[in-house]
């Protein structure tokens, strides 16, 4: 058996330079030890950890379908060790060097079937419990919420992709030059020749004061995108279930999902606006 590494190795190699506040809150204080415990085993491989996740995920999906709150108290406790497990499987990959482009695709399939499974699951609980066609609906309302949030996150990232490598292009300057959105300091406002292809000056002169709580929070590994799809799974599966306010959590975690994802779409805008004038006088 391998050496196993320290906590500290483990943190060093594994976790995210940025990540949701659940994940670096209430997911990595316990993902992380048994990251260090597992790595050495040649079986927690990242397929594997994934599709343990996935087992577990059904194990919720079945604990939701019984209804009574007990059973959505285990549910509500499964789902949250099966995403524990489901960020192990990207630590040990980053650890180990053992990732791979189908385990990212494993990931990623099993992640939306664990979601719709258990929607289905506990709202279909719910509805046959109470009779309520409501239930219905919000079970057709996360399901949808989840998919636009991964579909229009893919898409945003491949405009981005497309501007940044059109700007590169034109003006010339290499890769490392390029000012990410998610940099730390704002080195465009210093560097002219930076700022030949800063395409987020705009955001940043009209939402001063979102920037600062944004630098706050990436000081603290926190991304600034404060309700994400993860936040909202959380709430759904787990915050609504334990507090036995299945309906009221749903409907105000999509109302934030929906408000976050605006502000991105937002910013997304600027951004394009910016492309152009930025390629108009290259």
């Amino acid at each position: 058996m391998a050496q196993r590494p320290s906590l500290a190795e483990v943190r060093e190699r594994t976790y995210k330079r940025r990540d949701a506040w659940w994940t670096v809150w209430l997911v990595d204080p316990l993902a992380g030890p048994l990251v260090r415990l597992v790595a050495p085993w040649q079986w927690a491989t990242p397929n594997f950890l994934s599709l343990a996740a996935f087992v577990v995920g059904l194990g919720a999906a079945a604990c939701f379908w019984q209804g009574e709150y007990q059973w959505l108290l285990a549910g509500a406790l499964l789902f949250h060790l099966a995403f524990v497990l489901d960020c192990m499987d990207g630590k040990i990959a980053r650890l180990n060097g053992n990732g791979s482009i189908f385990g990212s695709w494993l990931d990623y399939v099993f992640d939306r079937l664990r979601v719709m499974t258990c929607a289905l699951a506990m709202f279909g609980g719910q509805w046959h419990l109470t009779g309520e066609t409501l239930y219905l609906w919000l079970a057709t309302l996360v399901i949808f919420l989840d998919m636009f949030r991964y579909l229009n996150a893919l898409q945003m990232q491949k405009v981005k992709l497309t501007m940044k490598e059109k700007l590169l292009e034109a003006t010339g300057v290499h890769a490392t030059d390029y000012v990410e959105e998610n940099e730390d300091e704002v080195v465009a406002q210093d560097d002219p020749e930076k700022a030949r292809v800063d395409v987020h000056g705009d955001f940043r002169e009209r939402f001063g004061l979102f920037l600062q709580i944004r630098d706050f929070l990436q000081r603290n590994r926190i991304r600034p995108h404060v309700f994400s799809g993860i936040e909202f799974m959380m709430f759904v599966f787990i915050v609504g279930p334990v507090i036995n306010q299945i309906v009221p959590v749903t409907i105000l975690s999509g109302v934030l999902m929906l408000a976050f994802e605006a502000l991105l779409v937002y910013k997304l805008w600027t951004t394009t606006k910016t492309f152009q004038r930025r390629m108009a006088t290259v």
